[in-house]
């Protein structure tokens, strides 16, 4: 009886455990995987919650991730997986104020390509010396790395150059690595800056999605150093580091010392620091060649000068030296001076004339305007070609007209310009050290308005009073305007003004030409055409002269009496052609014939003068006309033509006067007379 009563005990605990398991709370899953960004509005799993229990989130879940709506579980965020990777939800089922079961749930969250890669800079200046050495890393990569919170994320670096042919110096270390690294020994001269953009992409292929980038700009600049000598100037480049530099050379006069600096050629004694951004100062000095100190520098300046004169011709060798002034580098250069015979040397004008303008009125000590430029003085200078120390020592005065005066180069009215008109004066050059002296000649042209702006002067009234020509200057000179032998300086006009006026000027004339060709053709078009038909038609087989084949008879040029004063030009007593006989028919028209003979008792027919002021009655008479009046103009006419000549012409006796008008002219022994 006591073994039943145990059996069934043990049976009725079982069975309330059985009843007591089937009423717990239980989820499918404890383990889930989200990815970032997911969004929260979806469940994230069912918790099944026995009758008359209730399900919450215990303390050890991850605060603010998870929320329970019913019997559902969500999250309460998006999840980011830089932020927390692994969330953990706590569920405790509850009855009453008792824990009935507690379940874990775990939600990891995987990582998406979601943010950029980002630079801490936008843009990065680095300085680099000039003589870093080929493959030294320039930048270090933590300098230049770009960051990504995308914590597995692998960036990859690429240097784009925006300086052209910038690329050849600078690279990356490798494409995972943005160390900087010189390929290539830098020149400050010719690549003083440098600039780059620096790209990163969180890919390894730009078409992969998805994909970021971030770009920074790199600006590289070089820093010089102290690497090459001072160099004179000027030089030649024979590389783009060493600077082939001048040397000088000058002259100066014997017996004489000059007391400024010399004037040297190329140009003064000058150096400059050869290493550009340093510019240290250069000091001078006369290293060897300065016998007996002659010459003297000027260390700061580099100006050579003359501490005594030297008495006979002789060349110096002068070698000069200059020094940075923290005497870290020198370089020596050779200045070449002649001592020459100054005598005989003489200045020179680049110009024999020159122009200048001034109004009316004006008062004295009034400057002489340059008429290319009436904006600037008129400035007179001479230079001596063999001695350029001695320009300074060359003096102006104007020697044959007291209205105006020199001061120095330029040119001053001594009194007041009361007339208007154009002035000539010649201006004396005199070199005071060598003696030697040049005159050149100035035009001044005072109006009575300001001188026009584009150097142009106005006319000179017929009333104006001019001074004489000064001697010695050329007429041509006068008159063209160009003394200096066509020099662009004194040019009035351009070529392309001269051009466009020349094309003007040769439309004109051919549009003249035609003009008369068609007068010429309309007035004597129907004469012309008679006279080439009738040539034409009676042309004999040869072309001999017959007014020319007589020439050695002496009965056709026997002279005639002088023609009275009263009907002859003064000093035209010339032999007259003889009276050509009518012409026959066999004779084509327009070819000259023989002189006839006079039937007056068989001698020759006299020869008559063919210029007269007045008409005369004497049959077959060939004569120019002048009329009373000089000045009119001429008529060549034939007086009393043969009726067979006239009738032959068809016209009134014009046609017929111009051809015996030919024939005079082509008649033996007559001048050519042009009106």
């Amino acid at each position: 009886m006591g073994a039943w009563v145990l059996l069934l005990s043990l049976l009725l605990l079982f069975a309330a455990e059985a009843q007591a398991q089937g009423a717990v709370c239980s989820v499918e899953k404890t383990s889930l995987t989200v990815k970032e960004n997911t969004n929260p509005g979806e469940p994230l799993l069912d918790v099944y919650v026995p009758e008359g229990q209730q399900v919450t989130l215990g303390p050890s879940s991850t605060p603010f991730a998870f929320r329970i709506q019913g019997n559902q579980l969500f999250l309460n965020v998006t999840p980011d997986y830089e932020a927390n990777s692994m969330l953990e939800a706590q569920l405790e089922c509850r009855s009453g104020d008792s824990v009935v079961t507690q379940l874990r749930v775990f939600v990891s969250v995987l990582d998406v390509n979601d943010n950029p890669p980002r630079f801490p800079y936008e843009t990065k200046l680095w300085e680099v010396p000039e003589d870093t050495r080929v493959n030294t890393i320039v930048i270090p990569e933590t300098e230049l790395e770009a960051q990504d919170q995308d914590k597995d994320d692998v960036l990859f670096y690429t240097l784009q150059e925006v300086t052209l042919g910038a690329s050849s110096f600078f690279s990356l270390v490798g494409a995972n690595r943005p160390a900087l690294q010189l390929d290539q020994s830098l020149d400050l001269e010719r690549w003083p800056n440098m600039t780059f953009r620096l790209l990163a992409r969180d890919t390894q292929g730009e078409t992969t999605e998805p994909s970021h980038t971030a770009t920074a700009t790199l600006v590289l600049k070089v820093q010089p150093v102290d690497l090459r000598p001072p160099w004179f100037l000027p030089c030649s480049y024979s590389d783009g580091f060493v600077c082939i530099h001048a040397q000088y050379h000058g002259a100066v006069p014997t017996g004489h010392r000059l007391p400024g600096p010399l004037i040297l050629h190329p140009g003064p004694v000058y150096a400059v620091d050869g290493d550009r951004g340093l510019d240290q100062p250069i000091q001078y000095s006369v290293v060897s060649g300065n016998e007996d100190s002659t010459f003297s520098i000027s260390a700061d300046s580099g100006n050579l000068t003359m501490t005594k004169s030297i008495p006979s011709a002789k060349t110096f060798l002068l070698v000069v030296k200059g020094e940075q002034a923290d005497n870290a580098r020198y370089s020596v250069t050779q200045v070449t001076v002649e001592a020459r015979n100054a005598n005989g040397s003489v200045p020179h004008f680049t110009k024999s004339l020159y122009r200048g303008t001034a109004r009316r009125g004006s008062g004295v000590g009034v400057a002489i305007k340059d008429a290319a430029d009436p904006s600037q003085p008129l400035r007179i200078r001479a230079q001596d070609p063999e001695f350029p120390d001695l320009n300074s020592a060359i003096t102006y005065r104007i020697t044959n007209n007291s209205d105006f005066r020199m001061d120095g180069e330029a040119v001053l009215t001594a009194a007041s310009l009361e007339r208007a008109g154009v002035f000539y004066a010649e201006v004396e050059a005199e070199n005071t050290v060598t003696s030697g002296t040049a005159t050149t000649v100035v035009e001044i042209q005072v109006s009575e308005q300001e001188p026009s702006p584009t150097g142009t002067s106005p006319p000179t009234s017929p009333g104006s009073s001019r001074n004489p020509w000064t001697p010695g200057t050329s007429e041509t000179a006068r008159i063209e305007g160009r003394p200096d032998g066509g020099q662009a300086g004194d040019r009035r006009f351009s070529e392309a003004e001269m051009a466009a006026l020349g094309g003007v000027l040769g439309a004109l004339l051919l549009l003249a030409l035609i003009a008369l060709t068609v007068l010429v053709y309309k007035h004597y078009g129907h004469r012309l055409m008679c006279g080439f038909g009738r040539a034409l038609k009676s042309q004999p087989q040869g072309f001999d002269n017959q007014a020319f084949l007589n020439d050695s008879e002496d009965a056709n040029w026997a002279p005639a009496p002088s023609p009275s004063p009263s009907h002859a030009l003064p000093a035209t007593q010339e032999p007259e052609p003889p009276e050509p006989a009518p012409p026959s028919p066999e004779t084509p028209r327009g070819l000259p014939e023989a002189p006839a003979k006079a039937a007056d008792g068989g001698s020759p027919a006299a020869v008559r003068s063919i210029l007269t002021k007045e008409r005369r009655p004497e049959g077959g008479y060939k004569a120019v006309w002048f009329g009373e009046d000089i000045g009119a103009e001429a008529d060549v006419v034939v007086l009393n033509t043969p009726a067979s000549e006239v009738g032959g012409a068809g016209d009134s006796g014009s046609e017929g006067s111009g051809h015996e008008a030919a024939d005079a002219q082509e008649a033996p022994g007559t001048d050519s007379i042009h009106f």
